[in-house]
């Protein structure tokens, strides 16, 4: 007799437009294991980032008079499997409130269409599993607060293609990653800001099938008047007005978020860590790529990524020039404070408008 299965979902919709578990195999088929490591090698590894993460936690506090309350920053060594599955648990909280949208009028969906859906993502998670080598999960669970992952096979890997001495790099990537956990627990109101970023563009999202044909023949229009219809331009002109706005928003807000965290961990490794122009040099070259994967990349947004960081990095250099550390600090205060599009590209004009210099 077949036992009884047990729906562990506890109703989430959002299983029932995707099928994860596909989702998670494919990402970990695509991302593959990594180069090997010995266990000796990978006890080290944890212990180095044991070390380099608590220490890199009070340089950047004391750089940036950010702190976070709570948990101290810790480490999480995974593979790029488990990194592909943690971040599908975010994606799927993520979607749930477009999943109650979508299921509410055909709550029956085909287990094909949840499948391919799943090999979909599992693909793209797969691919950029291969790539990350350290994440600050902005909607871990509060008990998880200040968990950050770093993806143990891609820092070997890095290490050996470049000769870098592995105790620097770590530090300097756990650096980054730690910026990025004090811009969040040093800010109470980011994280709903962004959360609600998130759930308006969702509610946006059109399920009516003329007014999906409208904004088709809208984008077709534009694209036909010159617009850029490669990559994330495409989705770009399949946005609504409404959409655009949200887009620009958190278009502005992770190159602010980017920026600053490679501003500081640049700025703070300066005289700490010996080979840190190699390094940087290194990473440029690791993102470079070529032919198929170039035009992968751009398909996904991925190449959008890297502009963020040059972007929002000489825009956070130039306000913290003008302005002084204190002066640039004003962002943390509220959201009014936060940089537009527009003053990414002229810090100049965020300098006069928030921090009056």
């Amino acid at each position: 007799m077949e036992a009884a299965r047990v729906d562990w979902s506890m109703g989430s919709q959002a299983a029932r437009l995707v099928d994860w578990q596909t989702a998670a195999d494919v990402g970990r088929r695509i991302g593959g294991s990594g180069p090997p490591l010995a266990a000796i090698e990978r006890a080290r590894l944890r212990e180095d980032l044991a070390d380099s993460v608590p220490r890199a936690e009070s340089l950047v506090s004391e750089f940036t008079g950010l702190s976070a309350d709570g948990f101290r920053s810790r480490p999480w060594v995974m593979s790029r499997g488990e990194w592909v599955r943690a971040n599908l648990q975010g994606l799927q909280r993520l979607l749930e409130p477009l999943a109650v949208r979508i299921l509410s009028d055909n709550p029956h969906r085909s287990q094909v269409r949840r499948k391919a859906l799943g090999a979909q993502i599992g693909a793209i998670m797969g691919y950029v599993s291969r790539k990350v080598l350290g994440q600050y999960d902005v909607f871990l669970p509060p008990d998880d607060e200040g968990l950050i992952y770093f993806i143990g096979p891609n820092l070997a890997e890095t290490e050996r293609r470049f000769g870098f001495s592995g105790h620097e790099f770590r530090l300097w990537v756990a650096l980054h990653e730690v910026t990025h956990r004090l811009q969040f627990g040093g800010t109470p109101w980011l994280r709903g800001y962004l959360s609600r970023l998130v759930d308006q563009y969702f509610a946006t999202v059109q399920l009516d099938t003329r007014q999906v044909v409208e904004q088709l023949k809208r984008a077709a229009e534009e694209a036909r008047a010159g617009a850029e219809w490669r990559g994330v331009g495409a989705l770009f002109l399949l946005m609504t007005p409404e959409q655009r706005e949200l887009f620009h928003r958190m278009q502005a807000m992770m190159s602010l978020l980017e920026g600053h965290a490679s501003y500081v961990m640049n700025t703070v490794a300066a005289g700490r860590i010996r080979d840190l122009d190699r390094m940087r040099r290194g990473l440029r070259e690791r993102r470079r790529s070529r032919g198929v994967e170039k035009a992968f990349q751009r398909a996904i947004g991925f190449d959008s990524k890297v502009r963020q960081y040059d972007a929002g990095e000489l825009f956070v250099r130039s306000a913290v020039e003008r302005a002084g550390m204190e002066g640039f600090n004003l962002v943390w205060k509220e959201e009014a404070n936060l940089p537009t599009i527009e003053e990414i590209a002229n810090p100049d004009r965020w300098v006069a408008r928030v921090a009056g210099r």
